[in-house]
């Protein structure tokens, strides 16, 4: 990750939980209040979001103790301790809230990308999100995925090209997209071409596009598709898919599945954070 687009982000999220100051934990303790604090799973999982928490706490105080008894992405049991911070209480408690949401989050995301990709092992089809972020979260978002073995798709609207049936209708066909998009844009840019039939599988493949994705379609459908889509074309799978249905697509011949559940439909895995001063 990008550490100054990851500071940038934690200063928001900071600024907005702890605006103009802490009035709970600047009115209890005092300034050289000092505490140890303890991060636990309360679940199993795949553990994700550690280098965040470093950036997070470097942000308010340089001078808190990190200390990691695990390793980004390691799959822990429940009750395993994951890192102790140390430092003023003020501090810890302070940045309490923001840290542990990402860790819960992040790793929650790791830990169905995880499942999802030993669903699909040995199946020749790898597993990647999609643009179904949370608004403000997509670089964590998109990291957590990659640590859970995952694959990332474009990050945004600026890096790759990707024809859709609005674009489609509103162009009047694949072929006259792909070749505006040839057109005005460099060599180093790769298009998908999102297809619902085998007519327009067949277009895309005519029109050269460097990717075609099947879009909602069943197993037996896609089985049939990859047969006119040559080597040289990636393909994926995309539209519906969940951990409950992803089986029924391995052995389908696609190079991808993108699964936007990673990332809307996640569970946070139960994370907590225990405080003990160091006078106790």
């Amino acid at each position: 990750m990008n550490k100054i687009k990851v500071r940038q982000a934690l200063e928001a999220f900071y600024n907005e939980d702890i605006g103009h100051q802490d009035l709970t934990s600047e009115t209890i303790f005092a300034l050289e209040d000092t505490a140890v604090g303890t991060f636990t799973a309360k679940a199993a999982g795949t553990i994700c979001g550690l280098p965040v928490l470093i950036e997070g706490y470097r942000l308010l105080d340089p001078e808190i103790t990190i200390h990691f008894h695990v390793s980004e992405g390691d799959h822990v049991q429940a009750g395993v301790d994951l890192l102790t911070v140390s430092g003023p209480v003020r501090t810890l408690l302070s940045a309490e809230r923001v840290l542990l949401n990402l860790l819960q989050h992040m790793s929650g995301i790791a830990t169905m990308t995880s499942a999802a990709a030993d669903l699909m092992k040995g199946s020749g089809t790898r597993i990647c999100d999609t643009r179904k972020t949370t608004p403000g979260l997509r670089l964590f978002e998109k990291y957590a995925v990659k640590i859970g073995g995952g694959f990332n798709h474009r990050f945004g609207l600026y890096d790759a090209v990707m024809i859709k049936d609005n674009h489609i209708v509103h162009s009047g066909s694949i072929s006259r997209a792909v070749q505006k998009v040839r057109t005005e844009l460099g060599h180093t840019v790769k298009i998908e071409v999102e297809t619902t039939s085998l007519e327009t599988v067949r277009e895309a493949v005519q029109a050269r596009a460097d990717i075609i994705m099947f879009d909602n379609c069943s197993p037996s459908e896609i089985r049939m598709y990859v047969q006119e889509v040559p080597d040289t074309i990636v393909t994926e799978v995309s539209g519906g898919i969940d951990l409950t249905t992803l089986k029924d697509y391995a052995g389908c011949g696609a190079d991808y599945i993108s699964l936007g559940c990673l990332t809307h439909s996640v569970k946070a895995l139960d994370i907590s954070f225990n405080l003990h001063m160091d006078n106790q």
